[in-house]
């Protein structure tokens, strides 16, 4: 089993100076390339990125380097969550890659999206998904979609370490299915990384309009919308990640509360 969604792994890489995360713009791989291919996080940064990336400004000016900041805030965040409960979190490797790769959850290629594994507790992502949210989507391809995207991905780390993940086997669907539930429960988890993402020191701040758009692109990638695109029917008995409505008020949920208390997908309708 992969679980799906949009995400990415962890970075050990410390650039712990404030930055405005939200600037500039992407296109393509771009300066994204530089992490094609390689495997990063739990303190096995690439030379080049280490180097290159260290100070706020190179992640203003660098997307390679912002994504090494976000990755950083999710995990800081989260630790700091799991050590408040008495528990140890479990940093995670990503892998980037274009095209095609090799999990412990079998082959992968492009038309699969990012995603985390847990027979290997990898990340990964293709690096070419961040057009498609554009291209192929219509959700905007910004710096916070991307971010969101990242967050979601920890999100099901996190039910991993959590257990979460243990009672989602085999094929799951269904507008109250738990790949449903879990999958919300991921965008709610992104929410609350942003709701608290300033106070891991990393990030300077998150205007209201990323939020904005971050919601946005939770809806985008609804089961319905998705469905209605390339099918020309929606069929909520196949759906695996929500309806558009349920993933934006899912994901506002997390940043409005601010908790992770406040992501239980499990209980009740959704």
């Amino acid at each position: 089993m992969a679980v799906g969604g949009g995400g990415i792994g962890a970075v050990a890489l410390v650039v712990y100076l404030l930055y405005t995360l939200f600037a500039g713009t992407s296109g393509g791989l771009g300066q994204l390339e530089p992490l094609d291919g390689t495997q990063v996080g739990r303190g096995d940064t690439p030379s080049t990125i280490s180097s290159d990336c260290r100070t706020g400004e190179d992640a203003n000016q660098r997307d390679d380097c912002r994504i090494v900041g976000v990755v950083n805030s999710v995990q800081k965040f989260w630790n700091g969550v799991f050590e408040r409960s008495g528990k140890q979190y479990r940093f995670v490797d990503t892998v980037f890659f274009t095209n095609q790769v090799q999990t412990g959850c079998g082959f992968a290629s492009s038309e699969v999206g990012p995603f985390y594994c847990p027979q290997d507790e990898l990340v990964y992502i293709d690096l070419g998904f961040f057009d498609d949210l554009e291209s192929r989507l219509g959700a905007s391809n910004t710096p916070f979609v991307q971010a969101y995207v990242l967050a979601h991905e920890y999100g099901h780390h996190v039910q991993d370490q959590l257990g979460v993940l243990d009672g989602i086997r085999g094929s799951q669907q269904g507008p109250e299915s738990k790949s449903v539930r879990s999958e919300l429960q991921a965008d709610c988890y992104a929410g609350v990384w942003a709701a608290n993402a300033v106070q891991t020191g990393t990030i300077e701040k998150i205007p209201q309009s990323d939020i904005n758009e971050g919601l946005d692109a939770a809806a985008a990638i609804g089961d319905d919308r998705i469905q209605q695109q390339t099918q020309g029917q929606v069929n909520p008995e196949t759906w695996t990640h929500g309806s558009s409505e349920q993933r934006r008020r899912w994901f506002s949920r997390g940043y409005e509360q601010g908790k992770p208390a406040a992501c239980d997908t499990f209980s009740g309708s959704i």
